[in-house]
């Protein structure tokens, strides 16, 4: 809920609303006062929707005047609203409340379409403090979901909470949604920033909700909340659900309602510290001094593990919570964050929106958003029932590296769109998005959105078995793309700002967000004075550092060809032989840590020198080796029949760094009284073109681009074990995967790769 007010315990029968009326029943008997039509007695609506908001709220819960605007809208004037309110405002207020009273007039279910489970799993708890009965469709109840669209039908369901990747399914696009446009009461669309290209956190299933306006009955009150919006985003999510902006509030148009953003319990600083370990150090240190219980967010996937394993072997009782978190444990960890069993999830933006912790204490950044309208969105999530919280960004200097990756995601060009769309009109059948990746150079993650894109824009349409092309004309539209990626330049511009800036900070958030009402706060670190020391222990920082220098991280070899290789004239498909397998390796450390991601970025960013690896680098490799040695299983090779032990060292030719790579193979042979069998050469046709996209192209690039030389091949055939095989960087893992097969294939036993640094 985004109520400040206490939560009663759930209502009693007597208390619950029409949600466990039948239709017809709330069809022949309105409660009093809310008879539909013009006479309509306003003042009695507003008094029943206090009596919902208390059920939802508490005793003391009142509505805010703006809160009441919205709900008049929706359920007397059958008007389309959006609402631009700071987290905690009480936005899901609005729409449970316009949900009780709607069906007590005898309206169809609310339709919520909502961008995370975490805000689903919030939203059906809150819902059943009124006698809401809520229900959700979504990736993670697949076997529910039979069960829930009965329930609809038979009108037992008063709120359905959709994922917005299910509007794009065919089968809930063409069976599901056109009943639900049919029958639903009320549409309300969740962080609705999300429909706008040009907000932090654009999601092309979002578009769809235009099929879905377009389908309601006449009359159908629409509802879209956001709490993260600047001008530019709100008038275009206004424009993309067709509320239109501008309107005074007055008569039957469009309205929309946007409040300050100001957070009189929010306290903001920033501390910069200068290096990763003293970051980590600080955190561990003072983490109890922070109030109550909160999040710490990072970046990158790795480093809430790496953050996670830290602050535990400090003694901090906290979880990790990102994409790569199953669900169950996802469940599990904000269920402790919610009843306080832990001091703090160490979380991705995976955790982003949604969760709905009145009383969290704490917002801690460890390394900065790329934009301050994703940075006001996670601190918002603190101090929405308590008196104070903290609201501490620690910016490093790899944050604008992460910031680049992402960005390199950004809508492809024109000419791989038009190849995309050439190769779905020229299919004689839909192709799936693994079959498209042999043919179209561009790795899934930007391919799937690209596509969601085109469909929306009408170019194609997602069916049972993949995509197809509707042979509609499309305009690539360069020039705003080119303003989508100017305007993401001028977010990070200003999230430097942000840091540096000797004004006030929450002045500063709001201002970028368009608030008008912005004034200073007298509360941040930069009006009130420095909140906390940037000390930290000799014994903290000395620890903190070992764990970021500790390296090794483990290196899963490929099990599989891609799929659709036929297409791409190479005749690999299914299970990679276990003859021709490497077998999971070893790497320095993934260039997204925070510890030697730091080091190994420098040293592989395009264009950095050239030269012998160091002496450090070195030191560290064998220390890897050496775990390595110790760890489960030891050197053993699946597959291979000689010694556990590696019996010689083989590079790989480079493009780019063969010195580093082959004195990095040099000194590991040194060191570990191993011979240098040799090194694979590029074939005749010379180092693979292209870029490292998906995982069909980059094998189509290297399938040939390799050869074993007769003197290496020779020794491989003696060799008797496995062989270490060297690189620099494992990015696709094809690379390391084909000199691996033609290895075996040469004689070698086993092969166990041996890379400075892994992408992921």
């Amino acid at each position: 809920m985004d109520q400040h007010q206490p939560t009663p315990s759930p209502a009693t029968a007597a208390d619950r609303t029409s949600a466990d009326r039948t239709s017809a029943d709330r069809a022949a008997g309105l409660a009093p006062g809310l008879a539909a039509g013009p006479a309509v007695d306003r003042a009695a609506v507003r008094e029943r929707a206090d009596e919902v908001l208390r059920l939802l709220a508490g005793d003391r819960a009142r509505l805010r005047e703006d809160q009441w605007r919205a709900i008049e809208a929706l359920v007397v004037d059958h008007r389309r609203a959006l609402v631009v309110q700071r987290t905690g405002w009480g936005k899901s207020a609005v729409y449970f409340v316009a949900t009780a009273l709607l069906r007590e007039r005898g309206a169809g279910p609310t339709v919520i379409v909502s961008p995370l489970l975490a805000l689903m799993r919030n939203q059906i708890d809150s819902a059943a403090r009124a006698g809401i009965r809520a229900r959700t469709i979504n990736s993670a109840n697949i076997d529910e979901w039979d069960a829930v669209q009965a329930e609809v039908a038979a009108g037992e369901v008063d709120v359905l909470l959709v994922s917005p990747e299910r509007l794009n399914n065919p089968d809930f696009r063409d069976q599901v949604l056109p009943k639900l446009a049919a029958s639903t009461g009320l549409l309300v669309v969740d962080e609705a920033h999300c429909i706008s290209d040009w907000g932090h956190d654009f999601r092309p299933d979002y578009r769809r909700l235009r099929t879905m306006l377009a389908e309601l009955a006449p009359g159908v009150p629409v509802l879209a909340t956001t709490a993260t919006a600047n001008a530019r985003v709100t008038n275009d999510v206004a424009e993309q659900l067709g509320t239109g902006t501008g309107d005074d509030g007055e008569g039957g148009g469009a309205l929309v309602l946007r409040g300050p953003l100001e957070r009189e319990s929010l306290t903001l600083g920033v501390l910069r510290l200068p290096d990763p370990a003293h970051r980590l150090a600080w955190l561990a240190e003072h983490l109890d001094e922070l109030p109550g219980s909160g999040i710490v967010y990072t970046l990158t996937v790795a480093a809430a593990e790496e953050v996670t394993a830290f602050l535990r072997q400090r003694g901090h009782t906290v979880a990790s919570y990102s994409g790569r978190t199953e669900d169950a444990e996802r469940r599990a960890a904000e269920a402790d964050l919610l009843a306080n069993r832990v001091k703090a999830l160490v979380a991705t933006s995976a955790l982003g929106m949604g969760f709905d912790k009145p009383d969290l204490g704490f917002v801690v950044h460890l390394g900065s958003p790329n934009s301050p309208i994703a940075y006001y969105q996670q601190v918002g999530r603190a101090g929405r029932g308590v008196d104070r919280a903290e609201a501490l960004l620690l910016p490093g200097r790899e944050d604008e590296a992460i910031w680049r990756y992402f960005a390199s995601l950004a809508f492809p060009a024109e000419e791989q769109v038009r190849r995309t769309l050439d190769v779905l009109a020229e299919a004689d059948r839909p192709l799936s998005t693994a079959a498209l990746e042999a043919r179209v150079d561009l790795r899934r993650t930007r391919l799937e959105t690209m596509l969601k894109v085109l469909d929306v824009d009408g170019a194609v349409r997602r069916v049972r078995g993949g995509w197809t092309a509707t042979g509609r004309s499309w305009t690539y539209d360069a020039e705003r793309y080119a303003r989508v990626a100017e305007a993401r330049e001028s977010e990070q511009r200003a999230m430097r700002e942000y840091a540096a800036t000797d004004g006030c900070r929450m002045e500063f958030l709001r201002r970028r967000l368009d608030d008008d009402q912005a004034w200073p706060c007298g509360r941040c670190d930069t009006c009130a004075g420095a909140g906390h020391s940037a000390e930290v222990s000799p014994e903290a920082l000395e620890a903190a550092r070992a764990a970021l220098g500790r390296p090794g991280v483990e290196v899963e070899p490929r099990r599989m060809w891609p799929t659709g290789m036929e297409a791409a004239g190479i005749a690999l498909k299914g299970r990679i032989a276990p003859g021709e397998q490497a077998a999971t390796g070893r790497a320095l450390g993934r260039l997204s840590d925070i510890g030697w991601g730091t080091r190994l970025r420098a040293m592989l960013a395009p264009g950095a020198p050239d030269g012998a690896v160091s002496g450090e680098v070195v030191d560290a490799m064998v220390t890897v080796l050496a775990d390595w040695a110790r760890g489960p299983g030891g050197w053993a090779a699946p597959g291979g029949g000689g010694s556990d032990r590696p019996v010689g060292v083989v590079t790989i030719a480079s493009a780019t760094r063969p010195a580093l790579v082959d004195s990095l193979g040099a000194r590991i042979a040194a060191i570990g009284r191993l011979p240098l069998l040799g090194r694979v050469e590029y074939g005749p046709g010379g180092p693979p073109r292209g870029a490292r996209s998906n995982s069909a192209q980059r094998l189509r690039a290297l399938h040939d681009a390799f050869t074993v030389p007769p003197e290496l091949a020779a020794a491989l055939a003696s060799c008797g074990g496995p062989v270490l095989l060297v690189d620099d960087l494992v990015d696709t893992g094809w690379t390391v995967t084909v000199v691996s097969r033609l290895l075996r294939r040469a004689g070698a036993p086993g092969v166990l790769p041996l890379v400075l640094a892994v992408q992921a």
